[in-house]
């Protein structure tokens, strides 16, 4: 583990293994890049990271894994996007993808296998989410692998609602010479939706269980009703596929979601995200989880290669 200097800005690179980690803990709690040593002396990125990244857009950068708290995606309140009602029946303002991934974070725990952080709300995201709480970040770095825990614990007098995920940018293809259409991705889902705009959910694109990257229907899908917690995608008869694990059971709630999105054709990336429900989760009630007082509630990841 060290500090190293990057565009004005102080990172900490980890290297476990042949893996190098590298991360801006204090801001947003977003791990920024991720590559993998290969055994012909090159590099292969698994986490994509672009090199011209603007860190005064910071939370606009595609790359990483930002980090969507307390709820993923888009809100709605009756119709109109960026708000929700709070349980009192107020309404608030909330960001697209919450605020965790431009927030500022305290680190309390900094080792040679990763790190703990804790979100310091701003006079903002009082406004936006108006609870006495803590929200950690934890980091878990392997030679193969990471796992991240995003844990919140109820402070306040009543219940805490959240739906909370991650937005990993996969670098896609990772093999010269192949295309998304060379990869292939299994997700074991029974349905699928997307959101009108509106924030209604709607029926999804009709889905095989094994799917070629470059299917556009993919695109802003969300997949629920997981028959397992484990999604893998890469070159269906090549080794060094990725798989990505949706907490700890080895069957999840039936209103886990994952989502596949891309920006275009060309990206460098591909995103496969588990969140722990679909968008707008506070007004469809759907994915929806309560921390009651005094408790405190965790939603783990794992990310392998293999």
């Amino acid at each position: 583990m060290e500090k190293v200097p990057y565009l004005g800005q102080t990172l900490t690179r980890w290297q476990v293994g042949k893996s190098t980690f590298l991360a801006l803990p204090e801001h947003g709690a977003r791990l920024m890049h991720w590559h993998l040593g290969l055994g012909d002396g090159s590099e292969r990125d698994i986490i994509h990271w672009p090199e011209d990244a603007d860190f005064s857009a910071f939370p606009k950068v595609r790359g990483g894994n930002p980090i969507l708290f307390p709820f993923s995606a888009r809100t709605f309140d009756a119709g109109e996007i960026g708000h929700w009602r709070d349980p009192a029946g107020q309404r608030r303002p909330m960001p697209m993808h919450g605020f965790a991934r431009d927030g500022v974070f305290k680190v309390n725990r900094l080792d040679a296998r990763g790190f703990t952080a804790v979100l310091v709300p701003s006079e903002a995201s009082r406004e936006a989410y108006p609870f006495n709480y803590e929200f950690c970040v934890a980091y878990r770095f392997s030679e193969l692998g990471l796992a991240c825990e995003l844990t919140l614990r109820n402070l306040d007098t009543q219940p805490i609602p959240w739906s909370a995920g991650h937005h990993f940018y996969f670098t896609v293809p990772w093999t010269q010479g192949l295309s998304r259409a060379d990869y292939a991705i299994r997700i074991p889902a029974t349905r699928t939706h997307r959101q009108d705009p509106t924030g209604k959910l709607v029926p999804g694109p009709t889905l095989k269980p094994e799917e070629r990257l470059d299917n556009p229907a993919l695109v802003d899908a969300f997949h629920l009703g997981l028959k397992s917690n484990a999604v893998t995608f890469g070159a269906p008869a090549g080794p060094g596929q990725i798989t990505v694990r949706h907490g700890t059971a080895a069957v999840p709630p039936a209103e886990a979601t994952f989502v596949t999105w891309t920006m275009s054709p060309e990206s460098p990336f591909y995103c496969v995200e588990p969140w722990m429900g679909p968008p707008n989760a506070p007004e469809t009630k759907i994915g929806l989880h309560w921390v009651q007082p005094g408790q405190a509630q965790s939603f783990v990841v794992e990310v392998a290669v293999k």
